[in-house]
């Protein structure tokens, strides 16, 4: 039920495609958007394409792009009060799997920020019954937009799992990577298009590991992941360290095999040689 709303959200659209004549809701949505603002002495902010909304709190992070992933918490309810679906707990979900109102209105908000959408069917599910919500209905999502993409919770989980370890001496780059160099090393420092001997070990901040090297692997540092390549670039020949790689500097939104999307990847690394 919680994920409902949003994953059906394309289907919708393609199903009001056939529909030759749907009935457009539009005039009474309005009037019955008004009559509840007015009645509960609501100032809302009207668009163009007839979304109302309320910014309670702007937030201060990344404003949300179609492409972005964002995670939500949310209420939705209609105007009188009823509500027909919650998740306090907050969902993680591609936008563009969203209604037009939810893109719409998350694009008034940036990350950390809270807000209402008041949404008409035309923006929503149109002339058609979804689930329990019935044709032509404006409904209502109170909204706190948690993040975008996965950086600021990353960038949480890190540091707690550093803490939880209790492990110091961990630097922060500009670009998100956390690292622990071991041993600096003697010899020469890679460049990011050098081609490289490591050992290696992969795992996730629960423990589990995802990857091993068995023997000394090669890789070209312009073709693995911006995290792996950047951490290893700071290390000379025969240096070590531990590498904490938060998704936007990995595999991002959409993972990669046994890795989830959204996955911080912790890598025991020794730069062997340059080749």
């Amino acid at each position: 039920m919680k994920q409902f709303l949003f994953i059906c959200a394309l289907v919708l659209f393609t199903a009001c495609e056939k529909d030759e004549a749907p009935k457009d809701y539009s005039a009474e949505n309005d009037a019955e958007i008004q009559a509840y603002l007015s009645e509960n002495n609501l100032d809302a902010k009207k668009s163009g394409t007839g979304l109302y909304y309320i910014i309670e709190d702007q937030g201060t992070g990344a404003v949300p792009k179609a492409d972005d992933r964002v995670k939500v918490a949310y209420k939705g309810y209609f105007t009188d009060g009823t509500v027909f679906e919650e998740n306090e707990e907050g969902i993680s979900i591609p936008l563009n799997y969203l209604i037009r109102g939810w893109v719409e209105g998350l694009g008034y908000m940036k990350e950390g920020g809270k807000g209402t959408l008041i949404i008409p069917a035309h923006l929503a599910y149109g002339d058609v019954d979804k689930g329990n919500i019935p044709r032509g209905s404006v409904i209502i999502f109170d909204i706190e937009l948690i993040y975008v993409n996965y950086a600021t919770e990353n960038e949480k989980d890190i540091k707690a799992y550093l803490e939880e370890n209790n492990i110091e001496n961990v630097t922060r780059a500009y670009s998100g990577l956390h690292y622990k160099i071991h041993n600096q090393g003697t010899g020469d420092k890679p460049k990011e298009t050098d081609v490289v001997s490591v050992t290696y070990k992969g795992e996730f901040l629960d423990g589990k590991e995802f990857d091993k090297s068995t023997s000394e692997v090669s890789f070209d540092l312009s073709r693995v992941i911006k995290g792996f390549s950047e951490g290893i670039s700071m290390l000379n020949e025969g240096g070590s360290a531990t590498l904490y790689i938060p998704a936007h500097l990995a595999y991002g939104n959409a993972g990669q095999g046994s890795i989830p999307p959204g996955a911080v990847l912790i890598f025991e690394v020794e730069l062997v040689k340059i080749n």
